[in-house]
């Protein structure tokens, strides 16, 4: 029987501070872009979001994630063997961020890397872990985590602040005989690289003082991305899942797709006949955060009982690149509640 990985516990951070779109809309009306936040608004169902204190930054919010799944199984830091963090945001440009995340958890010795496909990274980490499990017996004990602070890299001025939430959300992997992550598809798009970009601080644009003025050090939405790309995406995404897993998208218990819009979801389940109560939508409680969007539904659904073992659970990230990528797993007895 082929060795998979099993998902033993999750955690979720989000940050004490909660931004309601009533204190974001007399923060933007300074700047005469209050009316923006009831069109996203509208169109998003995000209803608040939850931002970092000044001294945190993204390895903060991993390792309180990860702390979190770690207590829940009743493992400690110093036990895991590699640690895999997806995130686009991170602490520096250079080191790694997981490094950073390894000593702050005391997770000595485990290896580390970083996986930067912004909202794919979280099911395209799960993957590399589940693919690196089946082939290295030595690797028993995983943390997984996606973390997101792109707030911290916007412009507060500018509109798109309102889709930017902070928080990470963790997930331990342990080898099984059971099916454990299913399969996995991918798919990307590079055409698409220079619509939402952060353009300097990189070897393309060192930063420089021309490049702070000119904002290109921050995060910025240049075009806008055809309303169809989650729309035709995501279900392509699941239709692989589905193959290659040999299931039926109908026979999907929770869809949990990245938590950027409502009606994309609505929408992707009605193309996939797949009833709306089984792909939750969350971001009016947590709003978008990106990279942790993924994770962070999943320790929701698990910790709230609203999936559990036996469950067949999908899992389909898109952002930024423009990267998607997508697992199926079925749920074995999880720790997360």
């Amino acid at each position: 029987m082929n060795r998979s990985a099993a998902v033993v516990a999750t955690g979720r951070y989000l940050p004490e501070r909660l931004v309601s779109n009533d204190e974001l809309r007399t923060e933007l009306a300074a700047t005469g872009q209050a009316d923006s936040v009831e069109r996203f608004e509208a169109s998003s169902g995000i209803r608040q979001r939850y931002r970092a204190a000044p001294g945190q930054v993204t390895s903060d919010l991993a390792v309180a994630a990860a702390q979190q799944a770690l207590a829940r199984a009743g493992w400690r830091a110093d036990e895991l063997d590699l640690i895999i963090l997806g995130t686009d945001t991170p602490d520096r440009i250079t080191p790694a961020t997981s490094v950073i995340v390894q000593a702050k958890l005391g997770a000595h010795p485990a290896g580390t890397l970083d996986i930067g496909c912004a909202c794919a990274s979280f099911p395209t980490a799960l993957a590399t872990a589940t693919g690196l499990m089946a082939t290295n017996p030595a690797l028993r004990r995983i943390l997984v985590i996606g973390a997101y602070m792109m707030q911290r890299l916007a412009d507060p001025a500018d509109p798109m602040v309102f889709f930017y939430g902070d928080g990470a959300g963790a997930a331990l992997l342990a080898p099984t005989d059971g099916d454990g992550i299913i399969t996995s598809a991918f798919h990307a798009d590079g055409r698409y690289a220079d619509h939402w970009d952060i353009a300097a601080g990189g070897t393309a644009e060192p930063a420089s003082h021309d490049a702070v003025a000119a904002g290109r050090t921050r995060v910025q939405v240049h075009r806008r991305y055809p309303p169809a790309i989650n729309a035709e995406g995501w279900p392509l995404v699941m239709r692989r899942l589905a193959r290659q897993g040999g299931f039926t998208p109908s026979a999907i218990d929770q869809a949990i797709f990245t938590q950027i819009n409502a009606a994309s979801i609505r929408e992707a389940c009605q193309t996939l006949d797949i009833p709306p109560q089984r792909a939750p939508a969350l971001m009016d409680r947590y709003g978008y955060t990106g990279s942790a969007c993924l994770p962070i539904a999943l320790d929701h659904l698990i910790e709230n009982g609203l999936t559990g073992p036996g469950d067949l659970v999908t899992l389909v990230g898109s952002g930024v690149g423009y990267n998607m990528a997508g697992v199926a797993l079925r749920l074995e007895e999880c720790a997360s509640r």
